[in-house]
């Protein structure tokens, strides 16, 4: 079952389309990854799933319920944690999230419990300092507990690893992946390696549109075995298969990259190699990336 669909939305500022008819489906217990530059519509997007912006045209639907601007039925659904969240910071983590549990009519029990459960979960245990005095990397930790606080069915973030050093990001995306198996996950963000290290399905969004929508392996399927990459022994030996083989790019000294215009373009390489006995280090058909596809896609 899919917990968010999206059908045919659209998103102008005056003569600026920003959203342009766009669809996808997010499945339940799964990792989503959005992908776009900066201005491509991530935020826009999360703004309308969440109520809080107009959708010009077209639907979006969360756990079979329509999202309506201006009411907030659809969020009891939702857990939401923005690019920067804000926070009381003379609160300590528990205070904040106590104060939360109220707001949205938890009992005392239910707060307290989940609470402690979260500020664990995020690693913010025995941590009895104020929010101000928090990292960005403690507030983004705060920020997923806080949004995990009504066991929502779908999580919102809006890139939440934006700004952190490594370390950070590998905490967050660490929460992230932990919380599958109870709430589904859609995250925005241009830092592609961290959706590759999650992300079961991603949509590319440019320009407004839906470039490219799928899972993992069957967006790198597209572009699967497009070049292949020589590492020679020394420089001697990549000049002289560079001089035969005129069709490569140099990387390096020791190393050139050949487009793979064909199933039988390895073999014929290979038989090039022992035809002029030029020793190499490695042959390989490069598997692509999602910056690959990324660049490719920005660049239409």
């Amino acid at each position: 079952m899919d917990i968010l669909k999206i059908s045919n939305i659209s998103k102008s500022y005056g003569s600026n389309k920003v959203i342009d008819n766009m669809s996808f489906s997010v499945p339940e217990n799964s990792i989503f990854g959005f992908i776009g530059k900066n201005g491509a519509g991530k935020t826009t997007t999360m703004k309308m799933i969440l109520g809080l912006l107009k959708i010009d045209s077209g639907d979006i639907f969360v756990d079979g319920e329509k999202v309506v601007f201006g009411e907030n039925k659809t969020n009891k659904h939702i857990g939401y944690l923005p690019d920067v969240p804000e926070f009381y910071g003379f609160m300590t983590s528990l205070e904040y999230l106590k104060l939360c549990g109220k707001i949205t009519g938890m009992n005392d029990k239910d707060i307290i419990n989940k609470s402690n459960e979260l500020i664990e979960l995020v690693g913010l245990k025995n941590i009895n300092k104020k929010i101000k005095s928090f990292s960005r990397g403690m507030k983004q930790r705060l920020g997923i507990a806080q949004a995990l606080l009504n066991s929502p069915k779908l999580l919102v973030c809006d890139e939440p690893t934006s700004a952190l050093d490594p370390i950070g990001r590998k905490d967050v995306l660490d929460i992230l992946y932990s919380v599958k198996e109870h709430t589904t996950v859609l995250f925005s963000t241009h830092v592609l390696s961290d959706v590759e290290r999650i992300s079961d399905h991603i949509v590319f969004l440019n320009k407004g549109k839906i470039a490219l929508n799928g899972t993992l392996e069957e967006l790198k399927s597209i572009k699967k075995g497009e070049k292949i990459e020589i590492e020679f022994l020394n420089s001697n030996e990549a000049k002289l298969f560079s001089q035969i083989y005129v069709d490569v790019n140099k990387i390096s000294n020791t190393k050139l990259i050949i487009s793979n215009k064909n199933e039988n373009e390895m073999l014929e390489i290979m038989k090039l190699l022992y035809q002029n006995n030029i020793s190499i280090q490695s042959l390989e058909k490069l598997e692509p990336t999602l910056e690959d596809l990324f660049l490719e896609v920005i660049s239409k």
